[in-house]
């Protein structure tokens, strides 16, 4: 099969088969699935992990958040760089590989000292999973379909989180608290997963938009990068918008679980994992999908749509969740969170399109490397991990369940910044999209 390109033409138009562009972006979907099985799964376990260590919502919140984020962001760069000019397809498998291995090993943990060195572990691995996958999928589909496939590779996020909560309420059933054995389950077949990538994905060729950017495309400067991408307001309008809003998102999606156990006194812990699980594969499925594919139809017409559509859904989506924490029906409540996390959904794919079609072309993986260093010191470095902290000092207080439930109700704050950002961010997005076009997209 060609993997060609043509000078000019991105690789989709230069002999690259629809059904075989659509099974990279499968492989990469799934591979992105198991990036955030991998990352959810803490959180998840989060009281059974509690109860067996011993752990105070402090050392949860650095557990779930910045030990995670801190390399997993750090490592992104230099990943990044390897991957302008290296084999992707290589990348990816190794890192797959890496984190999945340490995911099996935090099953191992008999301490907290170990579990966060396997946490550590998880997010050095994770950081090479999305910059040279954004980057390949931006060689495959042209920028009209960007953020379409970008919002498909993104429904790895919820059947990711969908996949950890059915692992999870597998194992634990009828009462049994083994949260090792889903740490094992759920990290021995990304392994597998990694040979399939390897042996069954070609690493594509990358697009160039002139004979004489070509030496520029195979080796260009980290320095050069950095001054084009941090120049462009738009870039880092999306960043912070899709910062902000995740910051709330991956707060609640490591402590919700916590809440609803100490809140809801005997629940079936079993089937409130199940119906997550549904409302992550099929809510915030559905708000990723047409969080990009409204962007695209609304986007031939107007580029202010891949900023106003996410703030216009977080406006919604807002006032849900500060309902649902006040509530005192346990279903209604979590009816509640599923229209948040529908609304927020659909920053996903817009954000992550921009951060594509935004950057030179010899920079891409580069662009999302540095998009997610914004993106996840702030979000998932700082949402698990303040949320964490904030609730232990309010113990004393206010006792676990109270003291949780206000530090959730403090994410209204990044919610209601995110849409701030999104909307100035959509003033300034036809301007710089006609400076991306002026020297190729």
């Amino acid at each position: 099969m060609a993997h060609t390109s043509v000078e000019g033409l991105p690789a989709q138009e230069a002999g690259v088969s629809r059904s075989y562009r659509n099974y990279v972006l499968f492989i990469l979907t799934l591979v992105y699935a198991f990036n955030f099985i991998d990352r959810q799964i803490i959180g998840i376990l989060s009281p059974f992990i509690k109860a067996d260590l011993g752990l105070d919502d402090a050392q949860l919140g650095w557990l779930k958040g910045i030990y995670f984020a801190l390399l997993y962001t750090v490592m992104g760069i230099p990943i990044a760089w390897l991957a302008d000019r290296y084999s992707r397809v290589n990348i990816i498998a190794i890192s797959l590989t890496l984190w999945s291995g340490f995911t099996a090993a935090s099953g191992l943990a008999g301490n907290y000292v170990q579990l966060a060195i396997a946490r550590i572990g998880v997010g050095i691995g994770e950081a090479g999973g999305s910059p040279p996958s954004h980057s390949i999928i931006s060689d495959l589909f042209p920028k009209e379909k960007r953020a379409g496939a970008l919002s498909i590779y993104s429904l790895g996020i919820p059947f990711g989180i969908m996949l950890a909560f059915f692992a999870s309420a597998f194992f634990l059933q009828g009462g049994s608290a083994d949260w090792r054995t889903v740490m094992y389950s759920v990290g021995i077949p990304g392994i597998l997963l990694a040979l399939l990538l390897k042996f069954t994905v070609k690493e594509p060729t990358r697009s160039v938009t002139a004979p004489s950017q070509t030496e520029n495309v195979n080796k260009p400067s980290v320095k050069k990068s950095l001054k084009q991408l941090l120049k462009i307001p738009t870039w880092w309008g999306m960043a912070l918008g899709i910062s902000f809003g995740s910051f709330g998102n991956y707060a609640i999606s490591t402590w919700i679980i916590d809440y609803y156990v100490r809140a809801f006194a005997g629940l079936d812990i079993s089937q409130l994992l199940v119906v997550f699980g549904i409302i992550n594969g099929t809510a915030y499925a559905l708000g990723v999908w047409l969080g990009g594919y409204i962007a695209d139809r609304w986007g031939k017409h107007n580029k202010k749509a891949y900023a106003l559509l996410p703030a216009i859904m977080l406006i919604v989506g807002l006032p849900a969740f500060y309902a649902s924490l006040q509530v005192q029906d346990l279903w209604l409540s979590v009816g509640l969170m599923a229209l948040l996390l529908f609304s927020s959904g659909s920053y996903l794919g817009p954000s992550f399109a921009m951060a594509q079609t935004l950057a030179p072309i010899n920079v891409r993986a580069m662009s999302t490397a540095l998009f997610f260093f914004v993106l996840n010191i702030i979000a998932l470095g700082g949402g698990p991990t303040l949320t964490g902290i904030i609730s232990q000092s309010l113990v004393p207080s206010l006792g676990e369940t109270e003291a949780l439930k206000q530090a959730l109700l403090y994410l209204v704050v990044p919610y209601a910044l995110s849409i701030a950002v999104f909307l100035w961010t959509s003033t300034k997005i036809v301007k710089d999209w006609e400076m991306a076009e002026s020297r190729g997209l």
